[in-house]
């Protein structure tokens, strides 16, 4: 294929990839205007086709829950596999009202439960904020009741149509800033010190570099230790937020700050976060991001798990 046949045929299909990105959007501007139970419905049907289509994002589901669940029934772990998928696209279209709707209808759809003045103190504030499916719908409530500055950590999106979308969602209500994972930590350990929050989403596997092995249900995992090293720069009190989806919305629910965090060990510090998160799980195992490899960097010698 010559160069010009080549730059056409990429041009085409740079023209479908935009097209496809508008239509999903003014998707997404529709359903937000329809009822909740409306929106939550077409998430299940969604959900099922995903776990019907999506083979191998099906097995890291199931790899997931067997190693962490490892006592459980396998029948009754593979009747929470098509679940996961279910929380999974009603979260994600979800997103349509929380980034589209009127204020009001996205306020009443929010439940905030807890010490929320806390957050509202002037001290530095690391929160911890667990990928359930909610993690927007809980940053999006902080957002609308802080009235101080929100930060968080953000991955640039390859579509830059579906990264300003996503952008502009996150950063509808408040004075939230997002910050590229790429950025460095300066501007983000300055803004904590000046008071701000930061909404931190560690438990994810970024790979082994300045990862620790350290368990996760019992299994050594790749896990930053960003909690702790945000903590100690900024001299922050660390507070979970975690979200839960409801009937009527999601519950966001301010838990106490942790006293005894961060330490001067930073192995340890990441370990009670893994173990503390654990328990956050169990309450709601189902809204757990389970799609995601959570054990795919392994120790060395350790065969893949997928």
């Amino acid at each position: 294929m010559g160069l010009r046949a080549l730059q056409a045929t990429q041009g085409r299909q740079q023209n479908v990839i935009t097209l496809f990105t508008r239509l999903g959007i003014a998707f997404m501007r529709l359903l937000s205007r329809l009822p909740l139970a409306w929106v939550r419905a077409l998430g299940v049907l969604l959900g099922w086709i995903l776990y019907a289509v999506a083979v191998p994002r099906r097995r890291v589901v199931a790899v997931n829950l067997a190693l962490c669940f490892p006592h459980m029934p396998a029948r009754e772990r593979a009747q929470w596999v098509p679940q996961v998928f279910i929380y999974f696209a009603k979260a994600w279209l979800d997103r349509s009202w929380l980034w589209h709707a009127p204020q009001a209808v996205v306020a009443k759809r929010l439940a905030i439960k807890g010490n929320l003045a806390a957050l509202e103190s002037q001290q530095p504030t690391v929160i911890f904020a667990p990928h359930f499916v909610g993690l927007d719908a809980g940053w999006t409530a902080l957002t609308l009741h802080l009235e101080k500055p929100l930060s968080t950590i953000y991955t640039n999106q390859a579509n830059a149509q579906v990264d300003a979308w996503i952008l502009a969602g996150r950063k509808r209500f408040g004075r939230s800033c997002l910050f590229g994972r790429v950025d460095g930590v300066k501007d983000i350990v300055a803004q904590l010190r000046g008071g701000a929050a930061l909404y931190l989403l560690p438990d994810m596997n970024f790979g082994p570099q300045e990862s620790l092995f350290v368990p996760f249900y019992g299994v050594p995992t790749a896990t930053v230790p960003s909690l702790s090293r945000f903590a100690r720069l900024s001299r922050a009190q660390v507070m979970p937020v975690v979200t839960c989806m409801t009937a009527s919305g999601y519950e966001v629910q301010v838990l106490p700050a942790w006293a005894d965090f961060p330490t001067d060990d930073l192995e340890a510090d990441t370990a009670l976060m893994n173990e503390r998160l654990q328990g956050y799980i169990d309450t709601m195992p189902l809204q757990y991001y389970w799609v995601h490899k959570r054990f795919k960097s392994r120790p060395a010698g350790r065969p893949s798990v997928y």
